[in-house]
């Protein structure tokens, strides 16, 4: 394999840069084909109930009208990443017991299929539903009593999930804490507010195969989920994904996948579906909300010596990836910190609100919250310098996990907080460091402040999950190689991963980047990448394709033409947590972020602006340096709506603000005025190149890092997100600042 670097490193044009820019690039929404019919669903009337009928007879003879498909048609009716225990249509006459509930107003529980997207639409109002209701339950503490309304038989006390956590002695870590520090935390809903809403096309191909041509973020697992529901074979269904209008976790579950497969299938002709904004908000999954009650101790020179957590976290009335994601909460609510004694209890919680799910962070983002203001706190309490505080407690080389194992090796986090405190408000005074404070504005409402917070997230699938990614490489040419054909499937969400893979199969082989061409995102044409999920896509799917190069050259070495490598790259392996003490081998790589923040707020109205900010990552090594920044950009502005303006209201579990409208995103003239991306290189020992997964962690630290700068401002402690200005108003005139 050839050493010579032609591509990585570079800043390489992505190649969807033109068709996306010019409109020319067709995304599902925008793909058609003759005889097509169109597809709606009717969805959940009731957050709880019983469906004792569903009459269809007045939907069937609207004209135009060709079909009409229950819970009957569906020949598995059930479905979910982790846990089937989710119908794909609800109602009577279905194989699946518990399948006639609805538990959620986001169930679906009829499809219509017709010739025009407007008679659909008409259809389904036409469609008449007796329901039984059912006692419901809307808060996560409460669904865990004994007296609550059951929503799953498997699952007592609506407890989806409960990990444990047992390190050390804690009562020995308390009586040795000269500081103690409690706090509880609540985080709200994210909506993904992704560009482009649900949408997709269903058909029959040339080989006979049920085909769905759709947005996911694992054309595989959509393919076995399809296969599934529809009583297939794999190899009778086909999942093709064009240009993806964005993700961030929230294209990892079902939307249109099945029910388009199941009318074309049935009805042997090609069905389109869109989703309006409002159907996208209302029905697809939200990032976790989550209180964390927490107690933190630490001696007088800074050392935590303790701490105790409760994580409670909504999962809505499915599971999702609930189980995996307060698994990951579990594991960070302690922080990137080498801590002696660790107790934690993490519960996944059943109700009847809307499912929760995959996003950007995958729970990290609310644990850090929790873990970075503690700290914070810590360090108030102790008179000590928040960045000098992280850097005596962070994990290093060898560190000891809360869960009883060292980090993998690689370990940065030191580092990146040191460089994260020089480019931005501290210097370095012999041992020491020195903290700048702002300067103040002369306007007496605005006043201004600095925080800082860090974190650390797995790359790649965690706990005892089989982690692989497969790629093939075919050489072409006579003496020499011409051109290389790589097969990856990873989906390409928007970030850049197909311009990567593309720079790292050029540099496995030795030839300019222009002697590539990519076949991806199409079950047939592939084996399985895994998700576009977990940091995990160039890390996996660029080992994979340096196995399969390493194969190909050989081949080719051998005068084989074309020469073909194949190659299925798993990681080391991981391991569950023990249900009793937490022990575990969690993930095999992680990555480290840490941010510096600086406010301003405006204490009549409680308005926050930001100044700048300051990010430092550890990326191993910069595949791409410019996607790399764009992604930093574009996790400080996600996360900045998460903490300061993305508030979804949901009331008796019905989502009361489903439009861009009134659930409020960061715009350009809402944006930071500086984000200053420093990238850091600490080539990760297993990652191809050095490289490490980036594009979560730039989310982790943002939240707590702006709560201690306003606290810095102001004085007030913030514990709830979204930051609004309401709230920040009304922690404010508690404290007696600002206008009465």
């Amino acid at each position: 394999m050839s050493n010579k670097t032609f591509s990585i490193g570079q800043n390489i044009q992505r190649i969807d840069a033109h068709g996306k820019v010019t409109g020319e690039t067709p995304y599902p929404g925008d793909i058609d084909m003759d005889g097509q019919l169109w597809l709606k669903i009717r969805y959940s009337d009731r957050a709880h109930a019983r469906i004792l009928s569903i009459d269809t007879s007045r939907a069937e003879a609207l004209p135009g009208v060709v079909a009409v498909f229950t819970a009957k048609d569906v020949p598995v009716n059930e479905y979910g990443l982790v846990t089937k225990d989710q119908p794909v249509l609800c109602g009577p006459g279905s194989n699946i017991p518990g399948a006639d509930i609805v538990r959620c107003y986001m169930d679906n529980i009829a499809v219509v299929v017709a010739e025009t997207e407007a008679i659909a639409a008409q259809a389904i109002k036409l469609i008449d539903v007796e329901y039984e209701d059912l006692p419901t339950v809307f808060d996560p503490e409460a669904a865990m009593q004994d007296d609550a309304p059951q929503l799953h038989e498997k699952n007592p006390n609506n407890i989806l999930c409960h990990y444990r956590i047992r390190h050390g002695d804690i009562e020995a870590g308390w009586a040795q804490a000269d500081v103690v520090v409690e706090g509880f935390y609540e985080t709200g809903y994210q909506e993904h507010a992704y560009l482009q809403p649900e949408a997709g096309l269903g058909y029959i191909d040339e080989e006979g195969r049920v085909t769905v041509v759709v947005a996911g973020q694992w054309a595989h697992e959509d393919m076995w989920q399809i296969s599934h529901a529809l009583g297939l074979n794999d190899d009778q269904v086909r999942v093709i994904y064009p240009a993806i209008g964005g993700a961030f976790g929230g294209r990892e579950d079902m939307s249109v996948q099945i029910v388009l497969a199941l009318a074309a299938y049935r009805l042997r002709r090609p069905v389109k579906t869109i989703w309006s904004r409002e159907e996208s908000i209302l029905h697809h999954h939200k990032r976790h909300p989550i209180r964390i009650y927490a107690k933190w101790g630490a001696t007088k020179s800074g050392k935590v010596v303790a701490v105790q957590a409760q994580v409670i976290g909504d999962a809505g009335a499915y599971n999702y990836t609930s189980s995996k994601v307060m698994g990951n909460a579990n594991l960070t609510v302690s922080g990137p910190y080498e801590i002696p004694n660790v107790h934690i209890d993490t519960y996944g919680v059943y109700t009847n609100n809307i499912p929760t799910g995959a996003f950007r962070g995958f729970g990290a983002p609310q644990a850090a919250f929790s873990a970075e203001s503690q700290m914070n706190k810590l360090a108030e309490a102790l008179n000590m310098d928040p960045l000098e505080i992280r850097l005596i407690n962070s994990v290093r080389e060898g560190s000891i996990l809360s869960v009883g194992t060292p980090l993998p090796a690689g370990v940065s986090m030191p580092q990146v907080i040191e460089q994260c405190g020089l480019e931005s408000f501290w210097k370095k005074v012999g041992e020491r460091w020195q903290y700048n404070p702002p300067t103040q504005p002369e306007n007496p409402a605005l006043r201004r402040g600095r925080g800082i917070a860090c974190g650390y997230k797995n790359i790649g699938y965690s706990f005892g999950f089989p982690e692989r990614s497969w790629a093939a490489i075919e050489l072409r040419g006579g003496v020499d190689i011409e051109e290389v054909i790589v097969r990856a499937a990873g989906a390409d969400v928007g970030q850049g991963a197909h311009t990567v893979f593309m720079q790292m199969a050029a540099d496995a082989v030795g030839v300019p980047f222009h002697k590539v061409r990519l076949i991806a995102s199409d079950t047939a044409e592939t084996d399985t990448a895994g998700s576009a999920s977990a940091s995990r896509l160039t890390f996996m799917s660029g080992n994979a394709i340096r196995g399969a190069a390493a194969i190909a050259l050989e081949k080719w070495a051998n005068e084989e033409r074309p020469a073909i490598g194949e190659f299925l790259y798993r990681p080391p392996k991981t391991t569950p947590y023990d249900p009793m003490s937490g022990r575990s081998e969690p993930n095999f790589a992680y990555g480290y972020a840490c941010q510096a923040v600086e406010v301003e707020v405006d204490i009549e109205t409680g308005h926050v602006r930001i100044i700048k900010v300051i990010s430092a990552n550890d990326v191993g090594r910069a595949i791409n340096p410019q996607q790399v920044i764009g992604q930093i950009e574009g996790a400080v502005v996600q996360a900045q709506g998460y903490a300061l303006m993305e508030h979804l209201i949901s009331d008796q579990g019905r989502i009361k603000n489903p439009y861009l409208s009134t659930y409020l995103i960061p715009t350009a003239l809402d944006i930071p005025l500086e984000v200053k991306s420093v990238v850091l290189e600490y080539p990760d020992p297993i990652g191809p190149w050095g490289a490490r997964g980036m594009a979560e962690m730039p989310f982790l630290p943002f939240a707590p890092a702006i709560a201690a700068a306003i606290h810095d401002a102001t004085g007030v402690w913030l514990n709830q997100i979204p930051f609004t200005p309401e709230r920040i108003v009304t922690a404010l005139r508690k404290q007696g600042i600002g206008v009465v």
